[in-house]
C-alpha cells in the first residue's frame, strides 16, 4: 500500500474517532520531532523543558482530553530521519498533533506529511520564513529570522551605523537573515560593503573575518548556528582586533542565547542583538516563568527554545479549549488563526493570514549585571510581523 493511502486511512480514522463525540474523550497524543541526540541536542532538551513546565503548571488534561507526549529523535540536521520519524508517529502511533521541529531542514521535510494527513504541525523553533508556506496545517510560535534581522537593520541605521558587512551560515536561516538585513538596511540608505556565506560546520572564521578587517565597515552583521560556531566566531572577532577598529558586532538574538553565554564569556560583551526573548525581560509573566524554570530545572537557564516549547503547548491548549477538544486539522487551524495571549516574552498573536507569530522585537546589549551575563533590553519594535511575507 502506498504511503499516501496509509495517511489517508489515518486521517479518515482520526476524523471518525472525533465524530463519536466528546463523551468518550479519548487521550490526545502530541508527537514531538526534536533533536534529542547529536550536536543540537540542547535544542530538543530546552524545548522539552518548556513543554513540561507548561504542562506542570496547567495540568495534563484540556477540554476533557488527557494529553500524552511521544518524542522522536531526528538526531540533528537530518531531514530524511525527521520525515521517517514523523511517518511513524502518524501511521503507527496515530498522533493527533505534530510538534517540535527545532531545525529548518527537518520542518521542511515533514510539512507535506502534515498536509496529506491534515494533522496540525506546531513549529516551536525552526525559523526560516517560508516554513509556514509549506503546509496550511503549520502554525509557528517561535520566530522568523527576518523579524530580528529587520529590527537589527532598523536600529543600526537609525543609530548612525550606515555601513555593514554580512556573514551568515550557508543554510535557510542564514539566507533569510542575510537577505532581510540587506533589504531593510539598503532601503534605509545603508551600504553593504561585502557579504559571505560560510559552511554550517565552520570551526575557524579567521579567513572570513580578515576580509572584514581589511574593508573596515561600521558593523559586522552575522548569523551562524548558536553554540560552538558562535563561540568560535566571537573568539576570532576579538583575536583579530575587529572590536578595537570600532567595528560593531551585531546580529539576531540567538547569537547570544542564554545557554551559550557561559561559553561566550566576556568576549561577547557589548554585542548588540535583536530578539523576541531574553531571560532578563522585565515583566511579571517572565519573572514567574524564570523562577518556575529555575525551580524545575536547577542549574539551567530558560532561553528562546524553552519559550518556544512553553508557548507551543500554550497554543495547543488554547486551541483545544476553543474547539472543545477537536484536534482535527481544519478545526484546529481555524481556532489558531488570530489567537492572542500574553507570553513571558510579551504580547503575541498568530497572524491569521500566515499562521506565523507576531511579537515584539527587543534590541539588547550583552552586559554583566551583578556578575552575570545578561541580554539587557533597551529598545523595542512592537508587534513585528514576519517581513519575509510582507512583500
Amino acid at each position: 500500500m502506498k504511503f499516501g493511502m496509509k495517511l489517508g486511512a489515518v486521517a479518515l480514522s482520526m476524523s471518525a474517532a472525533l465524530s463519536v463525540g466528546a463523551a468518550q474523550a479519548k487521550d490526545l497524543t502530541v508527537g514531538l520531532v526534536l533533536s534529542v541526540s547529536g550536536p543540537f541536542a540542547d535544542y530538543g532538551r530546552q524545548i522539552q523543558n518548556g513543554i513540561h513546565l507548561y504542562m506542570a503548571e496547567h495540568g495534563d488534561t484540556v477540554a476533557g482530553r488527557k494529553i500524552k507526549l511521544i518524542v522522536k529523535d531526528d538526531t540533528g540536521i537530518a531531514p530524511a530521519v525527521a520525515k521517517r520519524q514523523a511517518q511513524e508517529l502518524l501511521i503507527k502511533d496515530k498522533v493527533d498533533i505534530l510538534a517540535g521541529f527545532d531545525l529548518t531542514p527537518n520542518a521542511f521535510s515533514v510539512a507535506p506529511l502534515a498536509t496529506e494527513a491534515k494533522v496540525p504541525m506546531i513549529v516551536m523553533n525552526a525559523a526560516t520564513s517560508s516554513i509556514t508556506e509549506k503546509s496550511p496545517y503549520i502554525a509557528r510560535v517561535s520566530m522568523t529570522l527576518p523579524q530580528s534581522s529587520w529590527a537589527m537593520a532598523q536600529w543600526a541605521y537609525k543609530n548612525g551605523i550606515h555601513s555593514a558587512y554580512i556573514l551568515v551560515a550557508d543554510y535557510g536561516p542564514g539566507h533569510d537573515a542575510q537577505e532581510q538585513f540587506k533589504k531593510t538596511f539598503t532601503a534605509l540608505g545603508g551600504k553593504i560593503m561585502g557579504e559571505v556565506r560560510t559552511p554550517v560546520s565552520t570551526a575557524d572564521y579567521s579567513p572570513f573575518l580578515q576580509r572584514v578587517k581589511d574593508i573596515k565597515p561600521a558593523a559586522l552583521f552575522f548569523f551562524v548556528p548558536p553554540g560552538s560556531s558562535m563561540v568560535s566566531l566571537i573568539k576570532n572577532f576579538r583575536e583579530l582586533g575587529l572590536d578595537k577598529l570600532g567595528i560593531k558586532a551585531m546580529g539576531p538574538g540567538d547569537m547570544t542565547d542564554e545557554n551559550s553565554l557561559p561559553a561566550l564569556g566576556d568576549a561577547a560583551l557589548g554585542m548588540i542583538t535583536a530578539f523576541h526573548y531574553s531571560a532578563a525581560h522585565d515583566s511579571p509573566q517572565n519573572k514567574a516563568f524564570v523562577a518556575a524554570y529555575a525551580k524545575s530545572f536547577p542549574g539551567d537557564a530558560p532561553n528562546f527554545m524553552s519559550i518556544g516549547g512553553y508557548d507551543g503547548m500554550q497554543l495547543i491548549y488554547k486551541a483545544l479549549e476553543k474547539t472543545n477538544g477537536d484536534a482535527g486539522g481544519d478545526a484546529f487551524m481555524a481556532a489558531v488563526k488570530g489567537m492572542k495571549w500574553e507570553s513571558p516574552r510579551g504580547p503575541v498573536e498568530i497572524d491569521p493570514n500566515t499562521r506565523d507569530i507576531i511579537q515584539n522585537e527587543y534590541i539588547r546589549k550583552l552586559e554583566r549585571v551583578d556578575g552575570t551575563l545578561q541580554n539587557v533590553e533597551f529598545d523595542t519594535f512592537k508587534a513585528v510581523k514576519d517581513p519575509g511575507k510582507q512583500g
